[in-house]
């Protein structure tokens, strides 16, 4: 009916009373937070300037202490006993919005940095990713005419989170083409209420636009000279065509020799064609002495020597028959006696 229709433009986390809240405040015994007395001085100002200006259309801010129930425990199937699922219990938690902002007192680190024995509730609330949120709602009385202030007849018609990241999210979304969101009340009578959610936000100006653009590329271009500063100029380059060969080795171990105090001489030949390694190289090696130790039936020395060598194979010839032969690793053992 004409003389039900309301309209009100809300801007972000504004506070507008419902009639539960101004009927809750005028009573100053109600209050018992600062910002309880803080609504309560509002409501006194507005009821001074002659009273709300909305009835049924109020909000919900980020401050307030309302959470709308269904979107902790939505249900995802119709089943009257569902359990809960493992993901359903973990998504449960995601993104919530952040419920206590109570701030750390003299800067002391209250909780414990390790955690002995976490209870279930806090491994649910802590395996997640938690962007902390702001939400605000905006919602209507639909209280038969006369009877406003029932917490019974409140609905949640909108519900705006803007997360850290400058996200916003708006469920349900704005109306657009396809008209007005409906709800249907349980009452008296059954009433049908329909609504629409417009974004009436002044559009950025193509200057504002183009601003913003080159603050983007401003910062991307900043971003990718700091990740080139890190990285440096350092990179050698192979020569086009050419294998390089990384050889990162280690003696682990010699067992089954007849004499005690062993030591391994390696040495890598690599073949006269094509094959060739750089001069600071070396190409051989020699590890600690190492008294054996009896292991069952055998002797066992462990050197755990680690060792490391790179050649570059460049192929001219492209013939078949001209495949490349592999450099050879020979090792011996040897004992060292006490004549040394």
């Amino acid at each position: 009916e004409e003389e039900e229709e309301e309209e009100v433009v809300i801007g972000w986390q504004e506070k507008l009373f419902s009639q539960f809240e101004v009927d809750l405040y005028r009573n100053e015994a109600a209050c018992q937070s600062p910002l309880d007395h803080q609504y309560r001085q509002e409501i006194l100002k507005l009821e001074d300037s002659g009273g709300r200006k909305n009835r049924r259309i109020f909000t919900y801010t980020d401050s307030d202490r309302y959470t709308n129930v269904e979107e902790h425990c939505q249900k995802m199937t119709t089943a009257a006993q569902e359990a809960p699922s493992f993901l359903v219990e973990r998504m449960a938690n995601v993104r919530r919005r952040r419920q206590d902002r109570r701030g750390m007192e003299g800067g002391i680190l209250k909780s414990r940095i390790v955690t002995w024995e976490p209870s279930e509730e806090f491994v649910r609330n802590n395996h997640v990713i938690n962007t902390p949120l702001q939400t605000m709602y905006i919602m209507a009385d639909l209280g038969p005419y006369g009877k406003l202030g029932y917490k019974k007849y409140e609905h949640v018609l909108c519900t705006l989170k803007v997360d850290s990241n400058g996200v916003i999210t708006v469920k349900p979304d704005f109306t657009g083409l396809k008209g007005p969101y409906r709800i249907e009340t349980e009452g008296e009578k059954q009433e049908l209420w329909k609504y629409t959610v417009d974004n009436v936000s002044s559009l950025a100006q193509p200057e504002e636009e183009e601003r913003e653009q080159r603050v983007f590329k401003d910062l991307y271009g900043r971003h990718k000279e700091y990740l080139s500063s890190l990285v440096g100029t350092d990179f050698e380059m192979t020569v086009p065509g050419a294998l390089r060969l990384f050889v990162n080795g280690e003696v682990v171990s010699a067992q089954g020799y007849e004499y005690d105090n062993l030591y391994v001489h390696f040495f890598v030949e690599l073949p006269s064609t094509n094959w060739s390694s750089p001069a600071f190289q070396q190409l051989s090696g020699i590890t600690q002495t190492c008294a054996t130790k009896s292991l069952g039936m055998d002797k066992v020395a462990y050197f755990s020597y680690p060792f490391t060598f790179e050649a570059s194979f460049l192929h001219e010839d492209e013939s078949a028959d001209a495949l490349p032969e592999w450099p050879v690793l020979y090792c011996e053992v040897l004992s060292l006696d006490f004549w040394q």
